[in-house]
């Protein structure tokens, strides 16, 4: 039997407004299911109201499964629904590559080469040309020592954030997307590998241990649940609030200094003959309270009409 739809509160339909007034988005690459920075990524669509998206390269089908005996492929499966829970709960959006996860890789050359390459690439460019992201996030860097998988996850992500952008590479994809250019690629250093004396001076840092009073939760609390989501690899993180702060090294495209998102309009004001629509949010936005769920909401004006 279908279940019925989950009622949206208040608070959640508030931020939902609130995400209608911001047109921009960021997606996160990294090779497996587990390796998202759920933090960010529920930060960047629950305090900024981006569109967010995580592209795991594979589905993680070479991983343990500490839950039952699936391996393999099916072990693929569960931890394609275990990101798909996550994606629910942190509200950012999933995406894949053909890519197989067979275990531990020592170089990215031999995942590369047992991929395919150039097919992979083509998985990457195409989710970026859907996805049409202002920002590209890698998790790990593309330098070794480092697992292979992660290494050529990186590798993808500089490549396809140029290949998205020129009409040349893979132009059989055109039919269905158009070329995409990315504003800046950045990579998300990890501070699990920092140094007693590592220079912070040299990273964008942003805070994302905000909490929304709508919601009543931490970006932290909600990133924990997400992550939790994980449960084949035993994961899980425990719920906390405070300051939290994430650092980028600027890679590719414009190279911010300050801010992650210096320079960049998010607003409906970038696209031409958005100005009504532009109103109609900023009105509803205006007329809903939350705290008055109930009262009157002003009819929009704008035609749905081509």
């Amino acid at each position: 039997m279908a279940q019925p739809p989950r009622q949206l509160h208040a608070g959640e339909i508030a931020a939902g407004l609130k995400r209608l007034g911001v047109t921009g988005s960021v997606l996160y690459v990294a090779a497996h299911p587990d390796d998202e920075n759920t933090r960010l990524l529920a930060w960047l669509v629950g305090e900024r109201g981006l569109r967010a998206g995580y592209l795991s390269v594979t589905r993680g089908d070479g991983g343990q499964n500490l839950i039952g005996t699936e391996q393999d492929a099916l072990l693929g499966l569960i931890r394609t629904h275990e990101l798909l829970a996550a994606r629910r709960v942190d509200g950012a959006e999933q995406f894949f590559t053909r890519a197989r996860d067979f275990g531990y890789s020592k170089s990215a050359e031999e995942a590369l080469r047992i991929w395919g390459h150039e097919e992979v690439l083509a998985d990457v460019v195409l989710a970026i040309r859907r996805f049409q992201p202002d920002v590209i996030i890698t998790r790990f860097t593309t330098e070794p020592p480092n697992h292979g998988h992660h290494t050529a996850s990186a590798l993808l992500a500089a490549e396809a954030f140029i290949a998205a952008a020129d009409p040349k590479r893979f132009p059989e994809q055109l039919s269905e997307v158009k070329p995409w250019k990315a504003d800046r690629l950045l990579q998300n250093a990890s501070q699990w590998w920092f140094k007693p004396d590592e220079d912070l001076s040299r990273y964008v840092k942003l805070e994302v241990g905000g909490y929304d009073a709508l919601l009543g939760r931490s970006w932290g609390e909600v990133a924990a649940e997400s992550r939790s989501q994980h449960k084949s690899q035993g994961f899980g993180q425990a719920v906390d609030r405070g300051p939290s702060t994430e650092y980028f090294t600027p890679l590719a495209g414009t190279l911010p200094k300050r801010d992650v998102f210096e320079g960049l309009d998010f607003s409906w004001r970038r696209w031409k003959g958005s100005e009504a629509v532009s109103r109609a949010v900023a009105a509803a936005t205006k007329a809903f309270d939350a705290r008055a769920p109930t009262a009157p909401f002003p009819r929009s004006s704008v035609s749905t009409r081509r």
